[in-house]
């Protein structure tokens, strides 16, 4: 049998998949990564795939003059709901399945950047993905790069994950669909050009950019092992979902 594929949609350049695709790929996953800022066509269906990956950017989920793609985007992400497609929506993603699924996302009064601890509610306890998180002895840390916030969750979403400053930080609708407003995938040297890029906005928010990339660069070892492990344990579902629908 040929190996589980999953379309990766990336909103912006340097907002890759990196250590989530990595390990996606050392799990024998083929990722088809689609860059539509940089010209490529979205597939108009997901019949070709058994996940779909939909990454972060600098844009809110409204900003359709900055990403004329964005609806095309909701439109794969509202596919996914239907069919319970092995889904991830990260920041930008989780937003832009938000607002697929008829919930709502604001501006943050109280933007998160950085590290950020983060608490995990009773249902994640019990979640296929996220009960690996809730086992953990010591305390959730991810990296936070986020302007905007899910304000109001969509209709029967299952919240997993809160913080101090944003109340919805993940959550699963169907079986298979889950968002994060959180970077997974990210380590401080992928968040080293953020901080460049974004220093006038940090700055404002009271932030040095270098002293956070520092401190994420002191917990890579905690987040290579909790969301590395989190990326193949997402990729077995992809593959568990593909042997099951195969079979039938």
């Amino acid at each position: 049998m040929s190996a589980a594929r999953v379309l990766v949609v990336e909103h912006e350049n340097g907002t890759g998949p990196a250590q989530f695709g990595e390990r996606l790929t050392a799990r024998g996953l083929d990722l088809d990564l689609c860059r539509p800022w940089a010209g490529d066509p979205l597939p108009a269906t997901l019949d070709a795939y058994d996940g779909l990956l939909i990454l972060g950017g600098s844009m809110g989920p409204y900003d359709e003059a900055e990403a004329p793609w964005l609806p095309e985007s909701i439109g794969l992400l509202r596919q996914a709901v239907a069919r319970d497609l092995p889904t991830l929506g990260i920041c930008l993603g989780m937003e832009l399945l938000t607002v697929a699924c008829g919930g709502k996302v604001r501006h943050s009064e109280t933007p998160e950047v950085g590290l950020c601890e983060l608490t995990p509610l009773l249902p994640a306890s019990r979640d296929e993905l996220f009960s690996l998180l809730a086992e953990l002895d010591s305390p959730l840390r991810a990296v936070q790069w986020h302007w905007e916030e899910t304000e109001a969750l969509p209709d029967g979403a299952v919240p997993l994950l809160t913080s101090a400053r944003c109340a919805h930080q993940a959550y699963r609708i169907g079986t298979s669909v889950w968002g994060v407003q959180f970077h997974p995938e990210v380590l401080a040297g992928h968040i080293a050009d953020w901080g460049g890029s974004d220093d006038g906005p940090l700055r404002a928010l009271g932030l040095d950019p270098p002293s956070v990339v520092r401190r994420v660069a002191c917990e890579d070892a905690h987040l290579r092992a909790v969301w590395g492990a989190f990326a193949e344990r997402w990729g077995a579902v992809v593959e568990t979902r593909r042997t099951a629908s195969v079979r039938h």
